[in-house]
């Protein structure tokens, strides 16, 4: 979670224009007045050739602190310049004792970037990028994905929370930080990638290739059903959020809204102002969002306030959906909602991130983005590594889960493997009728594959690979999003308030 400049809008010194001089001044004669000015000038000559006949060493000299902590960082700074074999780039050498400093916080989501890196940063906020989609943090010495972006190449290729990225085209990543990371993973539009996954439950890790593309910069989606209950989704807390929370409210509200469930998913967070002002949405004004506490034990308590946008409120009874990609602003909001608002939260467990983040620029571009405080939720809960419980929890099926099979890669009779458990997974969840689901691509899978093929209007051999793969991967997607047994659920629970 990122928190923007403390005070903004702290305005600058008043300047005072130049006194008018009073009309009664003293008067003084041309001719002593050179005599007293001579004087001056004499007498201070006087003093700067005492002061230099008493030797160097005697000199006036500025204090300057002395911070004997960097003693060693200079010696070996003067070491590198004065005896490493090739000429070193200064600024490398600076920006890499900065990024070690650092580093040694263990802290995963403090760390220093380039100018680059940091134009990088500024784009996931703010606007539009290119690349795969994903929030990633380094965990355990991993880089472990937070949640894929909705609509993005990685949510399409079915990267999951808690899946650890072991490789990048080939090479390890372990141990490299997340901003390190970011900028291996990210390129331009139309590139390939391939992430070598990691994920629990699975016996061995599998590669996924993803074309990058211009990552979305909506982050709300709001539809309506026949009995007038909404979902709205809030994907990450950008600055755009709240309007485009509140446009798609009223668009709701005008089509009959009777009862909303807000879909906080796959949401990684974002912006701290952003998360208190959606608050303020659905709880009465003065109830507590959440509170930063410093260092220092102390506490400031950030309560609902909506009178910056006109007063506007929720009026229809409310549900939302948590799960294991729900982190930052994103478990603000639900623990908010929850403790202040008396909101059900249905899903899975949180992902569990506690902690408040300052983004500050440095005079080159650079940036250093550091941990600066604890948050807690309005009951003073801290849920960093443990997450926040549903009231309501409510399992995917094991499908939603599972590694998806490459297309690029042919699955026919005599198969073995997870990939071909997965297939048979998804297509026993379609109700084709594939046998026993033991990852052995047997004359049962081979019926059901050519039954698959026949309903998508596709080639009919009984092979899964290219297309047919592709076409198993959408209808899986669709089927879910239909039976979806969480959502389902929320609206069970929105529909009971309305009785």
């Amino acid at each position: 979670m990122e928190q923007g400049p403390t005070n903004p809008n702290e305005p600058n010194d008043v300047e005072k224009k130049p006194e008018t001089p009073n009309k009664g001044f003293i008067r003084m004669k041309t001719f002593p007045f050179v005599l007293l000015l001579f004087g001056c000038v004499f007498v201070t000559a006087l003093v700067t050739a005492l002061v230099m006949s008493l030797g160097a060493d005697k000199q006036v000299k500025v204090a300057i602190p002395e911070r004997k902590e960097f003693t060693k960082l200079y010696n070996v700074y003067d070491e590198i310049q004065n005896k490493y074999f090739k000429d070193v780039n200064t600024n490398k050498l600076m920006e890499g004792a900065i990024t070690g400093m650092v580093d040694s916080l263990g802290d995963p989501y403090s760390s220093f970037m380039s100018k680059k890196e940091a134009e990088e940063f500024d784009d996931t906020i703010s606007s539009s990028f290119s690349g795969v989609g994903v929030e990633i943090q380094e965990k355990d010495g991993y880089i472990t994905v937070v949640s894929p972006i909705k609509n993005s190449p990685a949510a399409a290729a079915g990267l999951r929370p808690n899946d650890k990225i072991v490789e990048v085209d080939g090479k390890s990543i372990k141990g490299v930080s997340s901003t390190e990371a970011t900028t291996k993973i990210r390129g331009k539009k139309g590139t390939s990638v391939t992430l070598t996954i990691s994920r629990p439950g699975t016996d061995k890790p599998f590669d996924v290739k993803i074309v990058r593309d211009e990552i979305p910069i909506e982050t709300v989606y709001a539809t309506i059903n026949a009995d007038k209950i909404a979902t709205i989704q809030i994907t990450t807390f950008s600055e755009n959020t709240y309007s485009e929370l509140e446009k798609a409210l009223k668009d709701m509200d005008s089509k009959g809204m009777k009862g909303l469930v807000v879909d906080l998913r796959g949401n990684p967070g974002g912006l701290l102002d952003q998360a208190v002002d959606i608050a303020s949405l659905f709880l009465p004004d003065g109830k507590v969002v959440v509170q930063e506490e410093a260092k220092d034990g102390t506490k400031q308590v950030i309560k609902s306030d909506s009178s910056a946008h006109n007063g506007y409120k929720v009026k229809v009874p409310v549900t939302m959906l948590i799960d294991e990609g729900s982190a930052s602003a994103s478990e603000i909001l639900a623990a908010a909602a929850s403790q202040s608002g008396g909101i059900k939260l249905v899903g899975a467990k949180s992902f569990g991130k506690g902690t408040v983040q300052t983004a500050a620029p440095l005079s080159d571009g650079s940036l250093l983005k550091l941990t600066v405080a604890k948050w807690l939720t309005p009951n003073g809960d801290w849920i960093h590594e443990k997450g926040i419980k549903p009231d309501v929890a409510v399992a995917l099926p094991a499908y939603a889960t599972m590694a998806i099979p490459d297309a690029s890669k042919t699955y026919k009779e005599g198969s073995f493997g997870d990939d071909v458990k997965t297939i048979e997974s998804m297509l026993a969840a379609l109700n084709y009728k594939v046998g026993k689901v033991d990852g052995l691509y047997d004359a049962d899978t081979t019926a059901a594959v050519k039954q698959f093929q026949t309903a998508s209007k596709l080639k009919v051999d009984g092979i899964m690979t290219g297309d047919t793969t592709n076409a198993l991967i959408t209808a899986i997607q669709k089927h879910l999003k239909d039976t979806d047994p969480q959502q389902q659920k929320a609206v069970q629970l929105v529909k009971e308030q309305l009785k």
